[in-house]
């Protein structure tokens, strides 16, 4: 049974920082990719950052958190991490951690773990 939980979320000022952490089982973690993405109410869901497979050799990220979001990968503990600093309001959405097999259509979602930032 394929599982992707996330964790970590809650609500901080601005400037704040906070890591999400994504537990994955039932699939082959280091094969895949794994991706944040977040909905802000009102709004599409939305790329966040990515970290290749295997080693996590490369790492892609949305241009309003470069520089301030940090992602990263343990193979042995199957869990991916998103590391947020210097928060800011706009980046309150639920966040969505998501599993996909390179260059196939397989891909794993979790349930998603509120970040609200505000003052």
């Amino acid at each position: 049974q394929v599982q992707l939980v996330e964790s970590g979320g809650g609500s901080v000022q601005p400037g704040g920082s906070l890591r999400l952490s994504c537990v994955a089982s039932g699939f082959i973690f280091s094969q895949y990719s794994m991706r944040w993405y977040r909905q802000a109410p009102g709004k599409e869901r939305e790329f966040v950052a990515e970290i290749s497979n295997a080693l996590g050799t490369r790492r892609n990220y949305e241009d309003s958190v470069k520089g301030r979001f940090t992602i990263s990968r343990d193979n042995g503990k199957k869990t991916v991490y998103l590391n947020m600093n210097n928060l800011k309001p706009e980046d309150t959405a639920v966040y969505y951690c998501n599993a996909w097999l390179t260059r196939t259509p397989v891909q794993y979602w979790g349930q998603g773990t509120q970040v609200t930032v505000s003052s």
